[in-house]
């Protein structure tokens, strides 16, 4: 018998073109070693050139695909993504509540997807005050982009050199929550140069460079970033660590990627093995 394997939980949406989403997510717990399962918080109807329509999964049954799965299998990590409705969101917070001291805290990693590239809103307005006011207390890592990271701290927009002041923000927002094991990491995947911005929960500050790749395969970057640092604390990697892996793994999935669809392509998530 072998060992029993990693197990890496993602709650996401589902794209049809496998991009973004649960299986994109899937394919980067598997580039990572770590073996992945899935609950669909919502389908969506997209391609690379955007998204058409978004139906939330029932909240009932999202908590019902959580509780059949942790019934079955122990989970090593959490990555949650897009939400897609008020109801789903309560019913992780709810979840996450009910497994805590089952999967450690500092192994729950939220990609806060509130609006798509094409600016289709993801999550209602209900859904991002749970988000803020419940949701925050309950995992150790979040990975917003800057436009995200502006809507939880509720400012009208961001610009690079505010980043830090607003991520401290977002750790006192969880503290006021009893929460003081936030890490925020904020992807810079839409600056001139893409480089993100680690702030740990004891308050260490890194700048992580960026590497700007000529392609148009960028769909779903931010679910790859957050699976794989995930993978990286499963993996038993210091934060500051995980978040640069994270970061390199992107950076060659995006150097890897093939021409697909037409619009924003998806990148090579496997191309570990090419």
């Amino acid at each position: 018998m072998q060992n029993e394997p990693f197990i890496g939980l993602t709650i996401a949406g589902f794209d049809p073109g496998s991009g973004a989403g649960v299986t994109a997510d899937l394919k980067t717990f598997s580039a990572h070693g770590v073996y992945g399962v899935a609950c669909i918080s919502a389908l969506t109807v997209q391609s690379t050139q955007g998204v058409r329509a978004v139906e939330p999964v029932a909240p009932a049954l999202v908590r019902q695909t959580l509780d059949c799965l942790v019934d079955d299998v122990s989970l090593s990590g959490v990555k949650i993504g897009m939400l897609g409705s008020s109801g789903v969101v309560a019913e992780v917070v709810s979840f996450l509540l009910a497994q805590s001291g089952q999967t450690p805290r500092g192994r729950i990693v939220l990609d806060p997807v509130l609006r798509s590239t094409s600016g289709t809103p993801l999550l209602d307005a209900n859904g991002v005050r749970i988000m803020r006011e419940q949701l925050l207390s309950c995992i150790a890592w979040i990975t917003p982009n800057i436009d995200e990271l502006a809507i939880l701290v509720e400012e009208n927009i961001l610009v690079q050199e505010q980043v830090p002041v607003a991520a401290a923000r977002l750790q006192e927002m969880a503290a006021r929550l009893g929460n003081n094991e936030l890490n925020v990491v904020v992807t810079g995947g839409n600056l001139n140069r893409p480089d993100d911005f680690f702030r740990s929960a004891s308050g260490e500050e890194i700048w992580l460079p960026g590497e700007k790749i000529a392609t148009t395969s960028t769909h779903g970057t931010g679910c790859a970033f957050s699976t794989a640092l995930l993978c990286g604390l499963i993996a038993g990697r210091l934060p500051s660590q995980a978040a640069a892996d994270a970061k390199a793994y992107v950076t060659e999935a995006l150097r890897f990627a093939y021409p697909l669809g037409k619009g924003k392509g998806p990148m090579n998530h496997l191309f570990r093995f090419n």
